[in-house]
Parts: structure tokens; sequence; C-alpha cells
């Protein structure tokens, strides 16, 4: 299945879900695709209301919100490819490096992106997303993480390089501007989205293809993340995860193409949809 959220011209919303190519109205079932949303027991629900011809078709959404309302936290790895480790100069990390994202900096897939004032560096990171069903807390290895997954989505993890790195203290200034987490179109359920370390990564700046990767290419896959994040922090649904980013970044090129005002960035992953925003100074 694939859940969204659509968004009409006045901004309000309505839970979706798909089968195929064919929407449904998620009304009857669920007010809103929140975390308890995503809980095995109510996944099961919705997909027993499909079977039951009981959810009214609609048309397909002509705007997205983000697909998730009510994110509790969104944890980041960084330096999790092993092309992007090294077009930074940097080593691979031995264990997963972590810094964390405010849910508030999450928008919706078409939205626009606000570049702050006095950036110089702000950048784009395609990344794939996981989103949590279930609570993780000490998982005793990493294969009891995969039961604890509802799904997974696109995120951009949207960066200011010299706040970031430049600018002292943690890297959490050049990850939480306004706007710096589109995110969606859609949550597509784990049992629809295929093997998570054999998805295409791509992005576009300006319609010049920037990033070309695969998840096959993570120093740490989807269940090890989820295991290792479980030993120093209790995981729940609707927490999210942005597992990082391959190859192609602004800061990874020799002439260092950081995002300008009215740059257009398309983003994609196999299976999981598109996004397309348009960045503008704050």
């Amino acid at each position: 299945m694939r859940l969204a959220r659509s968004r009409n011209a006045a901004g309000t919303t309505t839970p979706v879900v798909a089968r195929g190519e064919r929407w449904f109205d998620l009304s009857p079932v669920t007010a809103e695709v929140g975390p308890q949303t995503l809980i095995p027991e109510a996944l099961a629900r919705i997909s027993a209301a499909l079977d039951a011809g009981e959810l009214p078709e609609v048309g397909a959404p002509t705007a997205y919100a983000p697909p998730l309302a009510g994110i509790g936290k969104i944890v980041c790895i960084g330096l999790n490819y092993t092309d992007h480790a090294a077009e930074t100069g940097a080593t691979a990390p031995a264990e997963p490096i972590i810094f964390m994202k405010a849910p508030d900096t999450v928008v919706g897939p078409q939205d626009d992106v606000l570049i702050p004032r006095r950036s110089v560096k702000t950048d784009y990171e395609v990344e794939l997303a996981i989103v949590l069903g279930s609570t993780a807390r000490y998982l005793d290895s990493p294969a009891d993480a995969r039961a604890c997954i509802a799904g997974f989505a696109i995120s951009n993890d949207v960066s200011e390089r010299e706040f970031q790195t430049e600018r002292g203290g943690q890297w959490d200034k050049g990850k939480n501007c306004e706007t710096f987490n589109p995110f969606g179109p859609w949550l597509v359920t784990a049992d629809e989205a295929g093997d998570p370390q054999d998805l295409p990564l791509r992005l576009w700046v300006n319609g010049e293809i920037r990033q070309d990767g695969n998840t096959k290419n993570m120093i740490f896959g989807i269940d090890y993340l989820v295991w290792y994040l479980s030993q120093f922090m209790t995981l729940y649904p609707g927490d999210v995860i942005n597992t990082g980013t391959p190859a192609g970044v602004a800061l990874g090129r020799p002439d260092k193409p950081y995002l300008r005002d009215g740059d257009l960035v398309e983003i994609e992953i196999g299976g999981l949809g598109r996004q397309r925003q348009t960045f503008k100074a704050a």
C-alpha cells in the first residue's frame, strides 16, 4: 500500500491510500495518517477495508502534504555511503554518525524550500527514509529490526554546509533550518517496497543529474541502523530515520554548485515516487 495525505488548494488534507494506480479515501478508517496508523494492527485494518470495498475510490492526488502527520523525531545518519564519504575526503565511520532534525523542518514533496538568510552553501541530499511502525527498544540483533518498520519514503536532507561545519559546535545548525526536510510524496509499506538495500536514488538540479546512487552502497544497512539506534534511544511508531546520501552533493563536487534562489531540485527513489522543489531566498 501507499499511504499519503492529499492536499487541496485551501490547504486541507485528506488521508488516502493506493493499491496499484487506484486511490481510496481513508477517512472511514482514520481521520489522519499518523503514528497510530502505522502500527501493524492499523495497517491490517486498512488492508482489510480495501479488500472489502469499504473505502470510497477517489482521483489521484494533485498535491501532497507530507505523508505522515505527528512525526515524533527524525534521526539522521551521516556519511553512510562509501562514495559520499570518499567525495568529502572523510574516513568511513566505524559506527554510525548520528544527528537529529526537528519535525518542524518537514514540508511536502512539492513545497518550496527556503534558503536561509546569509546562506552561501545550501546543499541537497536525496535519502531513503525509514518510518517506524512498532517500538524498537534494545533490540537483540539487526534481524529483529524489520518487524519494527512500517515503510519507507523519500527525504531531502537539505543542509547548509557553512552552518554545519564552519561555525563550531554540532551539525544541527546546518540541518534544522526552516523547510529543510521535504518528505514524501507517500509512504510505501514495507511489504510492497521491495528490497530496501537495492533501490536507485537520483537527484537533479535544473535538469542536470547530480546524484545517481543505490542503497546497496550503504556502509550501515537498514536493519543494522534500526538495531543500533535502539541501543541508545527508544524508537516509536511515527519516528523517521534518514539513512544518508550517496555521492554527488555540492560539497563533494569540485565546482561546489550550491543551491541558489530559483533552483529547481527533483528527486526520485525507485518505487517510492518523486519530489520537485523550488529553492527560494528566505
